[in-house]
């Protein structure tokens, strides 16, 4: 029952989950699959957060496809679950069992009548920064939010909703389907629990201003890299540095960049050394010769994860420095990247100059910076202190930093809460 721009201007369902991505997918099906109906709200165009724009998951290595397509056909199956998108949160209030909630969705200047056949996109003359892509390409202003999109519908960026120049797409649209008189609608749910599982973003690795992200164009993020090693990336998956397009034969990995650091993020992620060691396969499929050089404080491989930890030892072309990288110059006329670290292990400084520097940046919950109704408590870092008794049920990296599997687990377990809470437990 997927109405995306519903009718009524009041719905009604158990539960509300507030996010789209793995977690809210997770705990709305898990919801749903037991009999009871699901508002699943999204703010951005499409589902898939974050997971969406991976290249694979650690330790399989297999793609997201992998996980979100299996999501989206059950959701798309589900007579349980409406989902909402373009949808923000305005107010939530009542008690559990008894919430009123005000949401606000925005136009998304095409209807239902498109078919994604792409002739609105090839006569757009805008383009816009692509941010699936984390601005390292462009779109046009009508786009498709990446290749998995569901709903699988082209959007409108809002501010060129009123440029005369939009008319040509108007024009190449044989389905009628582009509508710019579609205007923002305010509805009311009533819900008996809500599931917060608004996901993460990274830390802005602008302000680590010794490691030169924003200065130096060879200087990357881990979420970055995930893009450029993708197929549907801005380079088509075929790694490479940014500044001119040379394919990579040595390359270093920044690991805690930025965190366990009481200047930036105090925190560990927990993630970021097995995401890392993941992206150093995709540079050996490609670059078998390549060097890798990974500089860590502490290697964090938990339970079963030891053993793709050990394989990647075991790659005669892969470094392990036990230091944390303290500056990154660029070297003269090369845009290679010069990187100074000391060894914890031996006392001594090291410089080792790369092609391209990835950054390992940590989770921030999005809590932090849009902190949930209800007077639902956070921690010091924005996480939230779950209190079933008020407030909101957390799910997934609302509540710690996780990876895509443990995201998985706690929103089954939010779901379960939230059913509960329904059931007046």
């Amino acid at each position: 029952m997927a109405e995306f721009e519903p009718a009524e201007s009041q719905i009604a369902a158990d539960t509300l989950v507030v996010g789209g991505g793995i977690s809210g997918m997770t705990t709305a099906i898990e919801t749903a699959e037991v009999g009871k109906h699901v508002i699943l709200a999204e703010k951005l165009p499409s589902l898939g957060g974050r997971v969406a724009s991976m290249t694979q998951y650690f330790p399989k290595l297999c793609p997201p496809t992998c996980g979100v397509e299996i999501n989206l056909k059950r959701i798309r199956l589900n007579p349980y679950i409406r989902v909402l998108t373009l949808a923000e949160i305005e107010n939530v209030s009542g008690s559990p069992g008894a919430y009123e909630v005000t949401i606000k969705l925005s136009p998304r200047f095409v209807n239902t009548k498109c078919t994604a056949c792409g002739e609105c996109e090839k006569v757009c003359e805008i383009e816009r920064d692509n941010d699936f892509n984390y601005g390292m390409d462009k779109t046009k202003a009508i786009y498709l939010p990446h290749m998995m999109a569901y709903p699988q519908r082209y959007v409108v960026d809002p501010q060129f909703a009123a440029d005369e120049r939009m008319k040509k797409c108007v024009d190449a649209c044989e389905y009628g389907a582009i509508d710019f008189d579609m205007q923002p609608k305010t509805i009311t749910a009533k819900v008996k629990a809500v599931v917060w599982a608004t996901g993460w973003r990274p830390y802005d690795a602008a302000k680590i201003e010794n490691l030169g992200f924003g200065k130096f164009p060879n200087v990357i993020t881990n979420v970055m890299m995930e893009r450029v090693a993708s197929e549907s990336g801005p380079y088509q998956g075929k790694i490479h540095r940014p500044s001119d397009k040379k394919e990579v034969t040595r390359i270093g990995f920044v690991q805690c960049a930025g965190s366990r650091d009481e200047n930036h993020l105090p925190y560990c992620s927990g993630i970021c050394c097995m995401a890392s060691m993941k992206q150093a396969t995709y540079i050996r499929e490609q670059y078998p010769d390549a060097e890798i050089h990974m500089f860590y404080i502490d290697v964090r491989s938990p339970g079963r994860l030891e053993d793709f930890y050990v394989a990647r030892q075991a790659d005669e072309k892969i470094h392990f420095h036990r230091g944390k990288v303290a500056r990154i110059t660029e070297a003269a006329g090369s845009n290679n990247l010069i990187l100074e670290a000391e060894n914890t292990l031996t006392g001594e400084i090291t410089k080792t100059e790369v092609d391209m520097a990835v950054l390992a940046t940590g989770m921030v919950p999005n809590t932090a910076d849009s902190p949930p109704p209800l007077d639902t408590q956070l921690d010091e870092f924005g996480f939230i202190v779950e209190d079933l008794k008020k407030g909101v049920v957390g799910a997934g990296c609302t509540m710690r930093p996780f990876d895509v599997s443990a995201s998985i687990q706690d929103a089954t377990g939010a779901a379960l809460k939230a059913i509960n809470i329904g059931l007046g437990r």
